[in-house]
């Protein structure tokens, strides 16, 4: 199998809890296009976003920021299942954007976005450390007892995806342990905790060389539709739109592809 290393920032640790979680992005330049407050003073446009997006969004966020001066973006990033729940359960947030249809569904059941759009794509790859100690080559390795290989839990994004690609590849993997989000999973073999992983192929670009990314034709058909949407109680609805506006447009699909993803 081919094999595709690239080099990336890595992402900002994902915060425990949702107070720690909302992290605002650098203050930009001055910039026309103010999206004020109802009170005339400072906007917070808070943002939740699968974990994945961690590079691409806090990229925008810092475009955004610079475009609307007195406007702050934060972001809530983790796996798109658990930021979900914490939208229906009342979080305050104004845009989310989910590694997957899925999960942005159970915002739309609970009447809280409405008409998502696909912004971008992506693919799986097997992540294994630098040095390739278990020697993986394709996605039949994994099924070796000897290899320790990590998976993101079934319920979210990654997780999904990654059992899609192995019942294509009529495989069977006993994982050491199930993760979260997609970055957690990375991390374990970052760390040299697990022989290999099945992670989004920009996660691997992301991760600035400490891991090698492995192709396999299985993850054609696991490919995950990343859809955006501003949420029907926003607290700042109209940054919100334009939040959304900047992620559809040509310059942020730009950003997206530079780190991997598809356009949709």
């Amino acid at each position: 199998m081919s094999r595709r290393l690239s080099r990336w920032a890595v992402a900002v640790p994902l915060a425990l809890t949702l107070a720690a979680a909302l992290s605002g992005c650098g203050s930009g330049g001055p910039a026309s296009g103010t999206v004020a407050s109802p009170a005339g003073g400072a906007t917070t446009l808070t943002v939740f976003a699968a974990a994945s997006l961690t590079g691409t969004f806090t990229e925008l966020g810092r475009t955004f920021e610079a475009a609307h001066p007195g406007t702050t973006v934060r972001f809530n990033f983790g796996s798109s299942a658990t930021l979900a729940r914490q939208i229906v359960a009342g979080a305050p947030a104004d845009v989310f954007a989910a590694a997957s249809p899925a999960t942005m569904k159970t915002v739309t059941d609970a009447s809280l976005a409405a008409s998502p759009v696909t912004f971008a794509r992506n693919t799986l790859q097997i992540a294994v450390p630098a040095d390739n100690p278990a020697k993986v080559d394709d996605l039949a390795d994994l099924t070796d007892p000897r290899v320790k290989v990590a998976l993101c839990a079934e319920q979210v994004p990654c997780g999904a995806a990654a059992v899609k690609a192995l019942d294509a590849a009529g495989l069977k993997v006993t994982p050491v342990t199930l993760e979260q989000d997609v970055k957690a999973t990375l991390t374990k073999v970052e760390l040299g905790e697990v022989d290999a992983a099945l992670v989004y192929r920009t996660d691997v670009i992301a991760s600035a060389g400490k891991v090698d990314g492995i192709d396999f034709p299985e993850a054609e058909k696991a490919i995950n539709d990343y859809p955006i949407a501003p949420l029907s109680k926003a607290p700042a609805p109209e940054a919100a739109k334009r939040f959304v506006d900047l992620v559809l447009s040509q310059q942020g699909e730009d950003v997206l592809t530079k780190a991997g993803f598809r356009a949709p």
